[in-house]
């Protein structure tokens, strides 16, 4: 696995992460504040087996979380990508975001977050993508919110030995051509 570039915004560059990685990953995972949700930093080897998880999304599926890196800097800042996950035992297309705490609330996630969404339905013909969430993870879903997504069903995933109630926030195709729609009408009417 290389450097493949999949998605680019106004500030940031989207690309498949590789075991050169690692250590901004350490920086992300390790950190307890960004984890906040998980309930613990990672260890060394729970970092790798992030890694490897998201490598072996690539092959399986040729999506998975993204290194998110500052155009500007070529620094990497979080992650953010496509995967799949169990909704309340359906297998369902998220997109997630995790970042580096020094680069929060800077519009960072958003912008990557929704790059994601649109990825996930101009490019894999989604009719429904999600972002499944803490419930007391209010940054997050404030980032869903923005993304177009709303609140739907709340139901409990056990990790790291708790249960965790999660709110599954999501959008249809239907509401994403919707608000695309209204994009270019606002633009064609300037």
């Amino acid at each position: 696995m290389g450097n493949k570039v999949i998605l680019e915004t106004p500030r940031l560059v989207l690309r498949e992460m590789n075991g050169e990685d690692y250590a901004a990953l350490c920086r992300i995972l390790r950190d307890k504040d960004v984890m906040y949700a998980y309930e613990h930093a990672f260890e060394d080897e729970e970092v790798r087996s992030w890694l490897n998880n998201q490598l072996l999304r690539y092959e399986q599926y040729g999506f998975g979380l993204w290194a998110v890196v500052l155009k500007s800097s070529g620094e990497m800042i979080g992650q953010c990508g496509i995967t799949m996950q169990d909704c309340a035992g359906e297998q369902v297309i998220e997109v997630g975001y995790l970042f580096a705490k020094a680069y929060w609330h800077k519009g960072y996630a958003s912008e990557a977050a929704r790059a994601c969404r649109d990825y996930a339905f101009d490019v894999l013909g989604a009719e429904r993508v999600y972002s499944i969430i803490r419930d007391t993870n209010t940054a997050s879903q404030n980032v869903a919110k923005r993304n177009g997504m709303t609140a739907g069903k709340i139901f409990v995933k056990h990790y790291y030995n708790m249960d965790m109630p999660h709110i599954a926030y999501s959008i249809s195709r239907k509401e994403f051509e919707h608000e695309k729609c209204g994009k270019e009408n606002n633009r064609s009417h300037r």
